[in-house]
């Protein structure tokens, strides 16, 4: 065998002629993903009332998700460049279908009817506004002119005021963060950050008033959840009871009474943290929390080494998307944050947000694996 075949890769590991590099599989972010989703399945059982058969939904849509990582993976950075936009226009395009003859469910209107399946338009956007704001970017001068950063609020405010309209707040929040990062990483000017941050205050007003009544509920009952103990604070409060009576080390797997006994609604989606917490206490929850931070590092590393600004730019974006959802759950399962519907990433069952962050790790590990063969080549 010639020697530059025996030579080994610096990260992952493995021989440059291995069955990883081949598939273009980051060994180090591959492990992570697998005990967190490991972890996620163990809570899961528990927080589902030891139903096998939410335990094989959700077994089938790791599955699912992870083949679809794999396929992404196997996509090189230009080709996504090239797809960017019109990805973006596909999905602003759903928006309005969804607008127009989407199906209601509980006072929104955020899905289409495919007959086989419902789907929601709006996980799209979570990918592909930072990929069409990094395509943008990149071909234009870095920190970015004025004119670029008005052309990049745009972009942004399409996609998250047709998703605020739905009304998603949730989604919404999260499209917004992952086109506002992408801008962020194309590296604004302070003076520009700290000006836009202000006249995010002065608006503040003008969301409050075109929220919903339910919106402005949850903000209300966040400041005070004990305003309204039985109804929109019910929540809240139980899942900081079920936080607060874990401990160091928890209950016992199976052994929680505010998940067992049913005090703790959305259980198995939402809260499902709270469920970790009582069950494994505090340790269990420093090691999930460890492990997704070993997943955030992981995607800046493979960002702050993308061979060009595309790369880079959409590598960073797509980091701090999964940080965002991180950020998001455990602030509002812990009283710090309203409740905006976000699941845990990898973790609430679920598939529609899995497959979203599968897909984007899938474009994370494209990033890390070409940067390797043009190292070595």
């Amino acid at each position: 065998m010639a020697p530059h075949k025996l030579r080994l890769h610096r990260d992952s590991g493995v021989l440059d002629g291995g069955l990883l590099a081949r598939l273009h599989i980051d060994l180090p972010l591959l492990l992570l993903l697998v005990l967190i989703c490991g972890l996620g399945l163990m809570i899961l059982y528990s927080a589902s009332g030891q139903s096998a058969v939410q335990f094989e939904r959700q077994l089938w849509r790791l599955g699912v998700a992870f083949l679809l990582m794999l396929a992404i993976a196997q996509v090189p950075p230009l080709v996504l460049c090239r797809w960017s936009l019109p990805l973006f226009l596909l999905g602003l395009s759903l928006l309005l279908a969804v607008l127009l003859v989407g199906e209601q469910s509980k006072g929104a209107q955020r899905w289409l009817d495919l007959g086989v399946m419902r789907f929601q338009p709006s996980e799209i956007l979570k990918l592909a506004l930072p990929m069409a704001l990094a395509w943008y970017l990149s071909m234009r001068p870095m920190p970015p002119r004025l004119l670029d950063i008005a052309v990049a609020g745009v972009l942004i405010a399409m996609p998250v005021m047709l998703i605020a309209k739905q009304p998603d707040l949730g989604t919404a929040l999260l499209v917004a963060s992952a086109g506002l990062t992408t801008l962020f990483l194309s590296g604004l000017r302070w003076r520009l950050i700290i000006g836009l941050v202000v006249l995010g205050a002065a608006a503040a007003p003008v969301a409050w008033s075109l929220m919903r009544d339910y919106q402005r509920r949850r903000v209300l009952t966040f400041l005070d959840p004990a305003s309204d103990p039985l109804g929109a604070g019910y929540h809240i409060i139980q899942s900081q009871i079920a936080i607060g009576s874990g401990g160091l080390h928890g209950k016992g797997w199976l052994g929680g009474t505010q998940s067992q006994l049913e005090f703790l609604p959305e259980r198995s989606t939402d809260f499902i943290f709270a469920v970790l917490g009582e069950e494994l206490g505090l340790s269990g929850i420093l090691l999930l929390m460890l492990l997704y931070l070993a997943v955030i590092l992981r995607g800046f590393d493979i960002a702050a080494q993308a061979p060009d600004a595309y790369s880079r730019l959409l590598a960073g974006s797509v980091t701090m998307v999964f940080f965002v959802y991180l950020f998001v759950n455990m602030g509002m399962v812990t009283g710090l944050l309203p409740v905006v519907g976000v699941p845990l990433p990898l973790v609430s069952y679920g598939g529609t947000s899995l497959v979203t962050l599968m897909l984007g790790f899938g474009i994370l590990m494209s990033v890390q694996t070409r940067r390797k063969l043009l190292q070595t080549e």
